[in-house]
């Protein structure tokens, strides 16, 4: 069972910055895809940006330019550089990942942006 830990979300006026990591319990080498998702309160579920192990990378139009995610395999970790910050920004953030078809989530973190 790969484990998903987040952390680096909290409360930033809009135009601030934050950066959010995930570590995972296990080599992330071994993961297909990892990426970052997004619940605004009332709101489904939705992407945010997604890195695979080659380190090609997709963005939600809503976020270009503004958020850049990354990996780094020698420490486990994922990555998601958030700048340029909106109140529309405001959610809990999710790491995910995925071996094969299998999806593994974290518990979230809590981005809250002030106007």
């Amino acid at each position: 069972q790969v484990q998903l830990v987040e952390s680096g979300g909290g409360l930033v006026q809009a135009g601030g910055s934050l950066r959010l990591s995930c570590a995972v319990s296990e080599s992330i080498l071994s993961l297909n895809v990892m990426g970052w998702y997004r619940q605004a309160p009332g709101k489904q579920r939705e992407l945010v940006a997604i890195i695979s192990s080659g380190g090609t990378t997709n963005y939600a139009d809503y976020v270009k330019g503004r958020f850049t995610i990354s990996r780094d395999n020698a420490k486990n970790t994922m990555h998601l550089q958030m700048n340029n910050l909106t109140p529309e920004d405001t959610g809990v953030y999710y790491c995910n990942a995925r071996r094969i078809v299998t999806p593994y989530w974290g518990q979230g973190t809590q981005v809250t942006v002030s106007s």
